[in-house]
């Protein structure tokens, strides 16, 4: 039982850190698009810090599963 439990918490880490990465890039690039639409959306400088906050706590949560599993 545990060896699945063990599987479950890798595939779900690695799932957030794919997520992150994705979500503080989408962040980087609205911040350096200046004013420019990302991928149809109006993304201001103060705007982008939201974005990369979470795919920042995505991206450590998702590293601390995979390294503690």
């Amino acid at each position: 039982m545990e060896n699945n439990n063990t599987n479950f918490r890798r595939f779900f880490g690695a799932s957030l850190t794919i997520l992150g990465v994705v979500v503080v890039l989408f962040a980087l690039i609205a911040f350096l698009s200046e004013g420019k639409p990302v991928l149809g959306l109006h993304v201001s400088k103060g705007e982008s810090a939201a974005p990369f906050i979470v795919g920042m706590i995505f991206l450590i949560t998702g590293v601390n599963l995979v390294r503690e599993s």
